[in-house]
């Protein structure tokens, strides 16, 4: 059974979904970080024999994303792309052919680290590029967090994750919504990617994401 967790945070009301991305209903706006397109790419260029369908299977959970919640807009909280040696006709027919099916929707990127190396989106696939912080209603959207003292900050470029242990030794590592007072660090997006793990401050929220549900977890039961 599906199981989402709705978080009231800088004065609005967001949705965590397992898919990784959180849904702000009020303004019809999908936030995603770190899809990383393109990684598989690189690898390949480097020698290492990887395969593109974690990328096109990315792909499909945010089309089904866009179309279970109806958004109006997307904000990718940066590393789009991965790098400059995974750019390549192939990728970019596909993510062409994605966004045609999603013309309607407006999105925007927050330009990660990996976006200024990678290099330019080509103007067919409309994603305007802006610089962090890129204001939106009460929150500032950046991709590393930092945060700001006039406002609440979602970001990503951590790419989160914890481990819960119990006491007969067992472990679950798994990627998580990290939520201080004023920031919000997302999941990476991208199923090709890693995870860190992150040192706890008091009153931090933790919610682990797993396959079809967000759980929120005590972090006194998380480890890194």
């Amino acid at each position: 059974m599906r199981a989402d967790v709705t978080l009231e945070w800088g004065g609005e009301t967001l949705t965590l979904l397992p898919e990784r991305a959180v849904w702000w209903a009020a303004e019809k706006t999908l936030f995603i970080a770190d899809p990383h397109f393109g990684k598989a790419s690189v690898f390949r260029f480097a020698g290492i024999p990887v395969p593109e369908t974690s990328h096109d299977e990315d792909l499909e959970r945010l089309s089904h994303l866009l179309t279970m919640t109806g958004a109006q807009r997307l904000v990718i909280l940066g590393d789009f792309l991965h790098g400059k040696t995974g750019r390549n006709e192939a990728m970019f027919a596909t993510l062409a052919a994605w966004r045609q099916r999603h013309a309607e929707t407006e999105m925007v990127l927050v330009e990660g680290n990996h976006d200024r190396h990678a290099g330019a989106l080509p103007e067919d696939l409309r994603i305007p590029c802006v610089q962090g912080p890129w204001c939106l209603g009460p929150f500032h959207c950046r991709h590393e967090p930092q945060e700001d003292t006039d406002a609440h900050v979602l970001a990503g470029h951590i790419h989160p994750a914890f481990r819960l242990s119990d006491r007969m030794g067992a472990s679950l590592r798994a990627p998580c919504f990290h939520f201080s007072a004023r920031v919000g660090i997302l999941p990476a997006f991208g199923s090709f990617t890693g995870t860190h793990g992150m040192r706890l401050e008091p009153n931090d929220r933790v919610f682990l994401v797993g396959p079809d549900s967000v759980i929120e977890v005590s972090p006194t039961l998380a480890k890194r």
